[in-house]
């Protein structure tokens, strides 16, 4: 047995938040009135109506539903109703009970026997997957069990769950409850009581704090009751989730707004609409004045803000206002720890507006005071600032922005109208002084980070960096298709990353053969200092780094894993012993607790404490300096990761002994580490050979690596200017020397020297036939050095090489000492999401790379994969999370060959239906690949269930992945042993749709559905205004029914009254013989209708004329040059449904509209049964293309996959039958899916079992 005090049971990251006052005074009081009720107790019921009434008053209210559920003494639901998943079970006995109670010396008696049958009852026969906790108590003693213990523990017994089974099948000598207990609960519960793990607690010891009014002691009772603990609940400061009031009010004040993306459900960051405009934020003071002032026209490169002067001052002004709120962000976070570290001590709030009262002073604080040590302060700064510590960091060096254009000091101090749902307490104030007003705001909520319960009474909702991270990430990303990945998510992924990598470093540097993490830490290290050398040898890079999530949860796992394995030293090289300190990892944050489970806090100048801080600080300092790279495209998002990782060393930062504790220990510069560029874009390839050029250059990449070095721990600005102009230098002599080698370049000399030779007299005169084949040599050599020189010219020329990142040059950390390539140890990310299509000359630029992953239809994320890949190292790990429609989509067939063939994905996550992310909905996958030869066995995991809990995720894929094989350019599905059965049996007796008779179009696409897709009522108006009967005639065969896909139902439709103006190009209609018709489009503005792809001024609106085409202002979009087929017998279908919807149009009646498809050919009458069959809507459920949002594209590739069986003659027959009965009504549809699907399960030979499994997949959809 393993018993926990309450405060080792607590998530960490929760007993740092504060509580409120309000609520915890409810508390006590409902607490005070709990200790009165069972202070006389007369029957269990009555006991367990004063723990209901306690709950309920104290926590639970009208939130959630606490109540007796069935035999459950009380139940405390996911909602407020009974239908909401239980997720708490409490079984109660009395406390004169100690027959039936279980005790810390005997777990196995009947009360947890009970609780054990009530969570088998949920978890099996309900499948409830959302249990939380559950307890036993006797209202003194409490017994809280984590659910997740019981499913290692009990569900994971596989003999349990199999008596379980049969039990309640009454299939054993007894259904009775008694025996359940004695006969299958004290077995199970005696074989594993000694590894079960509780929380203990008796509530008798907390009365007399109550009484004595000692509250501090009662926060934690508080807390192990409330939502947050028993059900789990997201808190304040949960990492995993966005602070939407500070989030909100902090746009305002700078002058952004949230609100959905046009033509998609994401939530994106914008300029506030004009109308809601303040001249006072900081936004727009920002732009007044660099428009005003015509500061844009000093920026150099200033076509790389926008394409036109609008955009250009916007992003210009945004990237000034995010550089200035960056550092107001970090240094609220830097006030909080000083205030901290002395003990509430006020002095050191620095950041008021008293203290800063306008933008000059806090123009100030950046540059006189954070930028400069004490010692070279004037006098009169520091008798203000002289408690301000100076911290080394380039965030407070004058950028290159801010030298060309602005500083914050260049800012009015108008005042903003306070946002109308504002943290402030304060209600006399309408308006502030902007900077005024954002001080005031942050210093409505806590930085500190790390709270401990002596503070936790406090109404100040905690903001972490987390926090922060998520807000910028929202700001920036939403243009670069980047999204937020939670906490959660890049947790799992930097763990496994990190232990995998670990593992295959020591194997190589130790010659040991350790197959996984839990081997590698059975091993008995000795020699720590070379333990640490390999794990600061390791190179994790992120080529979409964002705000830096990733780098910051794999630092945090890093100094996890090094304490883990038991080699975490300090700086004098002595360990950090487990026995003395806990280092975990909670909700993405790196926490530190005594071997009591009390937060660690610093204490400048105790001897332990600043033992702790010193060795967190140079340890992460180490890793961020050594082991971390990153690259983003976006110059925002680049000083946002480096502040992020700023943050971290912040956290620990310490109080130096040799300044006898005043000055904090400086931070170093890592802004080397995280860099501007293009990720997918170089010149220079990564296995291209430069030994000559160090030869001939005479640089050594030693010197280098030390430049670099050196760099990074400068300690003031002029070395640190000098090692930039040195590291430039070497850089700049790199890239000219690397170039003349560059094989175009090489080959044109080669081609240039031909061409001369040629054209050199020659000594002897040639004939007329040599002279014919020399001068046909000669336009060929011209030919091609004409070709190259296109080709240089374009890449020296072309906009996009202006952001091209050379891997081969720009982190010397990857280069060996002959200048190879060598290669990162780990590649990790979250890289973003955008479709080739819709990036322009973008995408003809990235095509030119030659990336083997490339398709005109496809998605950057795809060319990251390949990128990333050719990055690493021999047998080193890719780790992403993606879209996951390159699984089965056609644009992603180059992507899955390239992983098949070449590399070993061993591991692969499928979200499919479950939604991940809360800004973007698409449905992703994590995806983690070696690069080394394919293994041909893949671990994979499909999380589709809507209870699943995400910051579950590594219990749930290690219980539930299953081994697959993808070693083709297939569509790659995950499937159970089962589900693998099923699909094999269905392979071999089927024929893909594609190699059927059939034929597979998409319905029409008009490029303008309000003119061409009218109401019945137009229909006739525009018929009755036909001047003749003949135009009439014409007129109506030209305006044909149509079928969207939100129309078509299975086996049905209900048409919505509409019809298509059928003007197809491949008609070649002249519009003149129909007036009416061409009266009617015309009164859109044939500026509308036009298929020119122009934007027109239309009465100061701007009109976009139907993309660009040869087709005629009246006719549709695209040709439909395969017309005559509507009118033939065909089966429709939607795009997107959440199920099979095949219906067939039997005489040819209606057009499908462009969101739906339609089939014609051989065997329409029998693929329509097939296609509405259970085996087809399991089939596709897998190996569809989701949306995002729980529903399924059937587009014509992925329906042209889908493997159909041909039916044998009989099976014909009988189908034929049965398909005339329901057609003339003497069978119902519901008959029909019954027929339809036993005709499917025969043909393909399936069993009960694998019938069943199909049958579960559908209820599910259903």
């Amino acid at each position: 047995m393993s018993e926990r005090t309450i405060a080792k049971s607590l998530n960490k990251a929760y007993r740092q938040v504060g509580v409120d006052k309000l609520l915890f005074d409810v508390f006590k009081q409902q607490l005070r009135m709990f200790y009165d009720q069972i202070s006389t107790i007369d029957t269990e019921e009555k006991l367990k109506g004063d723990l209901m009434d306690f709950l309920k008053l104290a926590f639970y209210g009208q939130s959630y539903k606490v109540c007796p559920n069935g035999r459950i003494d009380c139940a405390i639901h996911l909602g407020n109703s009974i239908e909401h998943p239980i997720g708490v079970i409490v079984e109660v006995k009395m406390p004169t009970n100690a027959a039936e109670m279980i005790t810390k010396d005997n777990l196995n008696k009947k009360a947890l026997q009970e609780l054990l049958l009530y969570y088998l009852r949920e978890r099996v026969e309900k499948k409830n997957i959302q249990l939380k906790q559950l307890v036993v108590t006797n209202v003194h003693e409490f017994f809280i069990f984590d659910a997740q213990e019981f499913e290692r523990v009990f569900y994971s017994n596989k003999k349990l769950i199999k008596r379980f089974t049969e039990f309640c099948d009454r299939k054993l000598t007894s259904d009775k409850t008694d025996f359940f207990y004695k006969e299958i609960a004290a077995e199970a519960i005696e074989s594993a009581k000694d590894s079960l793990t509780y929380t203990w607690f008796d509530i008798r010891k907390y009365k007399s704090f109550l009484d004595k009014g000692m509250d501090r002691h009662l926060i934690e009772l508080y807390k192990v009751f409330s939502p947050e603990h028993l059900l789990k609940k997201r808190f304040q400061t949960d990492s995993y989730s966005l602070n939407t009031k500070f989030y909100s009010e902090l746009l305002y004040i700078i002058g952004l707004e949230e609100c959905e993306e046009q033509g998609s459900r994401k939530r994106i960051i914008i300029r506030r609409s004009e109308g809601n405009r303040n001249p006072a934020s900081i936004l727009e003071n920002t732009i007044t004045i660099l428009d005003g002032e015509d500061w844009i026209d000093t920026i150099q490169n200033r076509a790389s803000y926008g394409k036109d002067r609008e955009e250009q001052i916007f992003n210009v002004a945004l990237r000034l206002t995010i550089g200035w709120v960056n550092r107001i962000l970090f240094l609220k976070l830097l006030e909080a720890q000083l205030v901290k570290y002395h003990k509430g001590d006020s002095s050191y709030a620095f950041l008021r507006p008293q203290f800063i009262p306008d933008y000059d002073e806090l123009n100030k604080l950046f540059f006189q005071v954070l930028a400069k040590r004490p010692h070279a302060r004037t006098e009169v700064i520091n008798e203000k600032f002289g408690k301000i510590p100076y911290l080394n960091s380039s965030l407070f060096e004058i950028s290159e922005l801010e030298r060309q254009t602005i500083r914050v000091s260049s800012l009015d101090n108008s005042e903003l109208p306070i946002y109308s749902a504002t943290v402030l307490k304060d209600e006399r104030y309408k308006r502030l002084p902007t900077l005024r007003y954002l001080l005031e705001f942050l210093d409505a909520y806590d930085f500190a980070g790390e709270g401990s319960e002596e503070e936790a009474e406090t109404a100040k909702t905690l903001i972490n960096a987390s926090v922060l991270g998520l807000i910028f990430e929202k700001i920036n990303g939403h243009k670069d298709g980047s999204v937020f990945t939670p906490g959660s998510v890049t947790m799992y992924m930097s763990r496994e990353a990190i232990q995998a990598t670990v593992v295959r470093r020591f194997n190589e540097e130790m010659g040991w053969n350790c197959s996984d993490y839990e081997a590698l830490k059975d091993k008995d290290i000795e020699d720590y200092q070379r333990a640490n050398a390999i794990v600061d040898s390791i190179r994790i890079c992120d080529p979409a780094v964002g705000s830096g999530h990733f780098l910051v949860s794999v630092l945090n796992e890093m100094v996890h894993t090094k304490y883990d394995l038991g080699i975490l030293l300090d700086c004098n090289g002595r360990r950090i012993k487990k026995q003395n300190w806990h280092i975990e990892i909670e909700h993405d944050e790196l926490l530190v607790s005594d071997s009591d489970g009390e937060p660690f806090i610093y204490v400048p100048g105790n001897a332990e404490s600043q033992r702790i801080q010193e060795a967190l600080f140079n340890e992460k300092r180490r890793i961020i300096e050594n082991c971390l790279f990153g690259v983003d495209l976006n110059a925002n998002a680049v000083n946002i990761c480096r502040l992020r990782l700023w943050i971290e060393l912040l956290k620990n930062a310490y109080y130096t002994k040799d300044s006898e504790y005043t000055e904090l220990e400086t931070l170093p510069n890592i802004d080397i580490n995280i860099k501007k560029g293009n990720s997918l874009i170089h010149r220079f390839e990564l296995k291209q050979d430069i030994s000559e050029v160090l030869k001939k250059t005479g640089i050594a990449i030693g010197q280098y690596k030390d430049a670099v070095s050196r760099y990074k721990n400068a300690h003031n600005k002029e070395e640190k200017r000098e090692l930039e102009d040195m590291i430039s230098a070497i850089k700049s002599t790199l890239r000219s020397e690397i170039n003349r080698y560059d094989p175009k370049i090489v080959r044109k000399k080669q081609l240039e020297g031909e061409l001369s030779d040629l054209q050199h007299p020659q000594l002897f005169e040639f004939s007329k036939q040599d002279k014919l084949r020399q001068e046909k040599q000669m336009k060929t050599l011209q030919a091609k050095i004409r070709k190259l020189n296109e080709e240089i010219e374009e890449i020296r020329n072309n906009k996009i090489f202006e952001e091209a990142f050379e891997w081969r040059i720009e982190f010397p950390e990857v280069l060996d000492e002959a200048g190879r390539f060598v290669g990162f140890d780990c590649v990790i990310g979250n890289p973003p999401y955008i479709q080739l299509q819709k990036m322009g000359d973008g995408a003809d630029a990235l095509q030119k790379m030659g990336y083997k992953t490339y398709k005109s239809t496809g998605d950057v994320y795809c060319l990251f994969y390949e990128i990333g890949l050719e990055l690493l190292k021999p047998k080193a790990l890719l780790s992403f999370i993606t879209s996951n429609k390159w699984m089965r989509a056609d644009y992603g067939k180059q992507l899955r060959a390239l992983l098949a063939t070449h590399y070993n994905p061993f591991r692969l996550i499928d979200f499919a239906g479950f939604k991940v992310f809360d800004s973007a909905t698409v449905d992703v996958n994590i995806l983690n690949v070696e690069n080394s030869f394919p293994s041909k066995h893949t671990l994979a995991c499909s999380i589709r269930k809507e209870g699943f809990d995400i910051t579950k995720l590594s219990d749930y894929v290690q219980h539930h992945e299953t081994e697959c094989t993808f070693n083709s350019s297939d569509s790659w599905v995950i499937l159970s042993p089962i589900e693998q059965s099923i699909k094999r049996k269905i392979e071999a007796v089927g024929t893909p749709l594609k190699d059927w008779d059939i034929q597979i179009y998409r319905g029409v696409l008009t490029g303008c559905n309000e003119a061409f897709i009218i109401s019945t009522e137009k229909r006739n108006e525009i018929l009755a205004n036909c001047q003749s009967e003949d135009e009439r005639k014409r007129t109506d065969e030209l305006i044909r029914p149509i079928l969207r896909g939100r129309d078509i139902k299975r086996y049905g439709y209900d048409w919505a009254g509409l019809y298509l103006i059928a003007t197809f190009p491949s008609c070649h209609y002249d519009i003149e013989q129909y007036p009416a018709v061409k009266n009617y489009l015309l009164s859109f503005d044939i500026e509308r209708l036009e298929q020119t792809g122009k934007v027109h001024n239309i009465n100061g609106n701007k009109v976009k004329a139907r993309k660009k085409t040869n087709n005629k202002w009246f006719e549709t979009q695209d040709s439909i040059s395969y017309w005559e087929d509507f009118s033939k017998p065909k089966i429709v279908w939607g795009e997107i449904s959440d199920k099979s919807k095949f219906a067939f149009d039997f005489l040819g009646k209606y057009i499908p509209e462009a969101t739906a498809f339609y089939l014609n050919g051989e065997c329409v009458e029998y693929l329509l049964t097939a296609l509405n069959s259970s085996v087809s809507e399991w089939l596709f459920s897998k190996t569809g293309i989701t949306t995002g949002v729980g529903t399924i594209r059937w587009k014509k590739y992925t329906i042209e996959q889908l493997i159909v069986a041909k039916p044998n003659y009989e099976q014909q027959k009988e189908h034929l039958a049965a398909f005339e009965n329901l057609k003339a009504g003497k069978m119902s549809i519901s008959d029909f899916k019954s027929f339809s699907n036993n005709l499917m399960y025969n043909i393909y030979g399936l069993t009960q079992e694998e019938i069943y499994a199909i049958e579960n997949v559908i209820l599910q959809i259903c």
